[in-house]
C-alpha cells in the first residue's frame, strides 16, 4: 500500500477522533453548527435587501458590516434592530474593518486614535444589537509589508487599552489571523495566541479564524481549528478560491468533524461565509455595485452544500 500524505494523515485521526466521539458521547451531537453570514461583502445593498437574502436561505445569524467609520457613519441602531425584528433575525457578531486610517499598529499615533475611536463606537452598536463579538485585525488589512519592528508590540499595547470597554459591553474580541498577502504580522493561530497573551487583558482572548487565510499559512486547517478550541468563537468560511462553498476544493468534511470535535455546535459560536473573491486587498468589495443574482448564487450555494456535508457526516 503507498504511503499516506501527510495531510491525509491528520485527515484520518480526526475522523478517527470524530468517530470515536460520535459513539461514546452522542448527546454532544444533537445541536447543530450555527450559520451566520458576513454582509459586507455584499457592497452597497441595503441592509434590508442583505436580511431578506439571508432568512430566504434559512440562515437565523448575520455578522454585521462594523461601518462606523465617524459618528454620522453607519447602522442607525434604532433601524437595525427594527429590521432584526422585522425579519426575526439575529445578530452573530460585527465584522470590524480596519485600513491603514484605523490601524491599531501604526506608527503615527493619530491613526491608532483613530482605530480606538473605531473600536469604541463598534463596542457600542454590537451591544445594542446583541452581537456576541468585535471581529480585530491587529494591524492593516492590505498592507502586507511591516512598518517596523515594534508594530506587534504597538498594536498589543493599543487594544489592552480597550480591554475594559470590551468588558464593559460584554463583547468578545475576536482576533484574526489573516495570510501574509494581506497583512504584515499575526498570519496564524499560534501568531494570535502570542498576540493575546502579549495584550494580556482578561477580557481579551477569543479567535476569528478563516479558513481560506488558513489553507496559505497553517500546515493542516481541521488541527489549526482543533488548536484554537475554546477561544475560537468564529470561523470565516470560503472555498479554495474564496468563492461560495462546494465550488473549490476546501476539504469542508474535516473542517467541519474538527468543529464538532471542539464541541463547537455548542453555546454563542458562528460559522461565518465571507466569499470575497480573489485578490491581495479584498476591502474594495464593501463598494461594489451588488449583483443580485451572483450574490443570491453564493448564498444559495454555500448554505445548502455546508448543510448537505454536515448532515452526511452525522449520518457516520
Amino acid at each position: 500500500m503507498m504511503k499516506k500524505q501527510n495531510f491525509q494523515i491528520y485527515n484520518e485521526k480526526i475522523r478517527e477522533q470524530f468517530m470515536k466521539l460520535k459513539e461514546s458521547s452522542p448527546e454532544n451531537f444533537q445541536e447543530r453548527l450555527k450559520l451566520s453570514w458576513s454582509n459586507w461583502g455584499f457592497g452597497l445593498e441595503t441592509l434590508e435587501d442583505s436580511i431578506f437574502r439571508l432568512k430566504e436561505a434559512g440562515l437565523q445569524y448575520i455578522e454585521l458590516h462594523g461601518n462606523h467609520y465617524g459618528k454620522d457613519l453607519g447602522y442607525n441602531i434604532e433601524q437595525t434592530l427594527y429590521l432584526l425584528n422585522k425579519y426575526d433575525m439575529r445578530v452573530s457578531g460585527v465584522c470590524g474593518m480596519y485600513s491603514s486610517e484605523n490601524d491599531l499598529s501604526s506608527n503615527i499615533p493619530q491613526k491608532r486614535q483613530e482605530a480606538i475611536n473605531y473600536i469604541k463606537r463598534e463596542l457600542e452598536f454590537t451591544n445594542a444589537v446583541g452581537g456576541e463579538y468585535l471581529l480585530v485585525v491587529p494591524g492593516a488589512v492590505g498592507r502586507p509589508e511591516p512598518y517596523d519592528e515594534t508594530e506587534f508590540d504597538r498594536s498589543a499595547q493599543t487594544l489592552r487599552s480597550l480591554g475594559d470597554f470590551f468588558k464593559k459591553y460584554d463583547i468578545k474580541a475576536a482576533i484574526e489571523p489573516v495570510r501574509a498577502a494581506e497583512v504584515s504580522f499575526n498570519h496564524t493561530i499560534s501568531d494570535v495566541k502570542n498576540y493575546i497573551e502579549a495584550v494580556n487583558h482578561q477580557a481579551i482572548k477569543h479567535i476569528n479564524g478563516d479558513i481560506y487565510h488558513m489553507q496559505s499559512e497553517e500546515s493542516h486547517i481541521g488541527k489549526a481549528i482543533i488548536d484554537a478550541g475554546d477561544q475560537l468563537v468564529n470561523l470565516h468560511l470560503a472555498d479554495s478560491n474564496r468563492g461560495a462553498l462546494g465550488e473549490g476544493f476546501m476539504d469542508i468534511d474535516t473542517i467541519i468533524m474538527a468543529l464538532y470535535i471542539i464541541k463547537y455546535n455548542q453555546g454563542n459560536k458562528f460559522l461565518t461565509p465571507e466569499p470575497l473573491g480573489p485578490g491581495g486587498d479584498p476591502y474594495p468589495a464593501m463598494n461594489a455595485k451588488p449583483d443580485k443574482n451572483r450574490l443570491d448564487h453564493l448564498v444559495k450555494q454555500t448554505v445548502s452544500y455546508f448543510k448537505e456535508r454536515e448532515e452526511e457526516l452525522l449520518k457516520l
